[in-house]
């Protein structure tokens, strides 16, 4: 049976006939959108992003975490063409209107125009940070992209130049539609909808978190907007200025990373499940139908009685077996007192243990790390939006929520505990310390890492480690000085652990490599126990090892 299992990051429909999905199993899948059935599949080396039919129905090209976007025959995937000179992740790539060429964005700054046998046409340099999003201008060979850089630069084939650079205040701006006017509306990490004419700007706050995705229909002057504040709101630009025509809060297991229109009044979105999900916008109604989970495993938690996973589908199981349903996808597994925290894409603070609600927050949540204060028990959890929820055990089975942190202005990637210091990394590259005695900032480093960091690691006595998609090593002293440190991975790095000493520091990346750093020799062993990604790492202090969660459901052991 055909399915994904692991989330579907991209989806894309074409008229009435078909629906294609890319996945974190870095699986493509073509559907038939009258059965929902699986025709056929195709597979990436890495992460599938994103997915996109030509204008005809006839291809379909995939972009990927594999440094590749690749051209497909519909509806069968067979394989056309490669098209591989990317350097780094390929986020979304989009046909031309009319013309067989393909553009490309990708995080390694550059927008890039393929035609359809393979061949590099043009290479566009100029933005600063990762390249999210690009669009074909209606009617024309010019090309808009947007960046973390925050800006929205316009390029031109035929000069193989840049006509316009528009500053977007800073702001990271993941997503841009454009209509067959000209217009342009983009969508940023403030949740406002920034419409760009022909003579003036205007900003319109849209949502309460960040827009991941603007899904423009210029036939039908309907634009859809996707944010993680769990919400999709649908849009009449016929006037040229967005007018909320509907809102509706999103299923549990869809993902605000992808949606698109299908036939007739419907709309299909990407999952944590295994597959996609549908709403008819005109009848207010998403598809009743349950979507399968899949078993990807997002956090593990090595304890004396048991091993405890949590991944996509909400479901903990110890060594295996199920105990408990959160009902969300969750990111971390904190232990705090009698119970483990965690939590993720509803914003929602659960103790795994009883799947049981402790607090909610306004947008997903990350990561968690538990510290003593006062002779008091506490654990900081980060979120998308920047905070550090910082909640208080006040009981056997109960917690309080204390405060926000305000650690970072993006998402919080990782969080850590060492000595009297918290110390958190930011996806966009930043790093910040507290105090744990008196909760108060000691520092932050705006360009602590060279790309987006993913994760960190108390190595002790104030000391930390943390990872980015730089593929280095970062060791910070409780001055907050810091040692870079090469590795031997070759894809981004995903998540990092450290030994009880602090002296063995493991890494593990979106590729399936765990690299062990040993601190005193300065020498690194490397294994790849799968070729999933590495979701998390964590050591476990009784048996000496280190324990490894993967996107393919298992958990993998390394010893120190």
């Amino acid at each position: 049976m055909i399915q994904h299992r692991g989330p579907i990051s991209g989806i894309a429909a074409w008229q009435n006939a078909y629906v294609a999905t890319a996945g974190y199993d870095n699986q493509v899948i073509c559907w038939d959108q009258q059965t929902g059935k699986a025709i056929s599949r195709s597979f990436h080396d890495h992460l599938a992003n994103q997915c996109a039919f030509s204008p005809d129905g006839r291809h379909l090209v995939s972009s990927s975490s594999d440094y590749t976007a690749r051209l497909w025959t519909v509806p069968d995937l067979r394989l056309v063409a490669v098209l591989a000179d990317q350097e780094d992740d390929v986020e979304m790539s989009v046909f031309h209107p009319s013309k067989e060429l393909i553009a490309t964005a990708s995080r390694d700054h550059r927008v890039r125009v393929y035609d359809f046998s393979g061949r590099l046409v043009a290479r566009f340099a100029g933005h600063t940070a990762d390249v999210i999003s690009v669009e074909w201008a209606r009617g024309s060979d010019e090309l808009i992209s947007s960046s973390d850089d925050g800006t929205i630069k316009r390029w031109s084939l035929e000069t193989g130049g840049l006509v316009a650079d528009l500053d977007m205040d800073g702001i990271e701006t993941d997503t841009i539609a454009i209509s067959s006017g000209g217009t342009i509306f983009a969508g940023n990490d403030e949740g406002q909808i920034i419409v760009v004419g022909p003579a003036e700007r205007s900003v319109l706050p849209a949502h309460e978190a960040g827009i991941k995705r603007l899904v423009l229909d210029d036939a039908r002057n309907l634009l859809v907007s996707l944010s993680y504040d769990r919400t999709m709101q649908l849009w009449d630009v016929s006037s040229g200025t967005p007018e909320r025509r509907d809102t509706t809060e999103l299923p549990d297991d869809v993902w605000p990373r992808s949606c698109a229109f299908a036939g007739g009044s419907r709309l299909v979105f990407a999952t944590f499940g295994a597959g996609y999900r549908g709403y008819d916008y005109e009848g207010r109604a998403w598809d009743a139908t349950e979507v399968p989970p899949t078993q990807g495993v997002n956090a593990v938690l090595p304890a004396a009685d048991g091993t405890l996973t949590i991944g996509d589908a909400g479901i903990v199981h110890r060594d295996g077996a199920q105990i408990a349903e959160t009902g969300s996808l969750c990111n971390f597994l904190t232990p705090l007192g009698n119970l483990v925290v965690s939590g993720g894409q509803l914003g929602k603070v659960f103790d795994a243990l009883t799947g049981r609600q402790l607090h909610q927050h306004r947008s997903p949540l990350n990561c968690g790390a538990a510290f003593e204060r006062d002779g008091e028990q506490y654990v900081v959890i980060g979120a998308y939006t920047g905070e550090g929820l910082l909640l208080r055990l006040t009981g056997p089975d109960t917690v309080e929520h204390v405060k926000d942190l305000p650690l970072h202005v993006n998402a919080v990637k990782g969080v850590a505990v060492s000595g009297d210091l918290i110390f958190s990394v930011a996806a966009d590259a930043s790093a910040t310390w507290y105090r744990i005695s008196d909760l108060e900032k000691v520092a932050g480093i705006e360009d602590a890492h060279d790309r987006i960091a993913n994760g960190c690691a108390g190595l002790g006595k104030g000391w930390f480690a943390s990872v980015s998609r730089d593929l280095k090593l970062r060791v910070w002293d409780p001055q907050q000085r810091v040692e870079v440190l090469d590795t031997p991975h070759t894809h981004s790095i995903k998540c990092v652990a450290a030994s009880a000493d602090g002296n063995i520091v493991a890494t593990g990346a979106y590729n399936g490599r765990i690299a062990l750093y040993d601190r005193t020799t300065r020498e690194w062993r490397v294994l790849r126990p799968t070729t999933a990604g590495i979701s998390s790492l964590t050591f476990d202090a009784a048996r000496g090892r280190f324990a490894a969660s993967s996107y393919d459901g298992r958990v993998y052991f390394a010893e120190v």
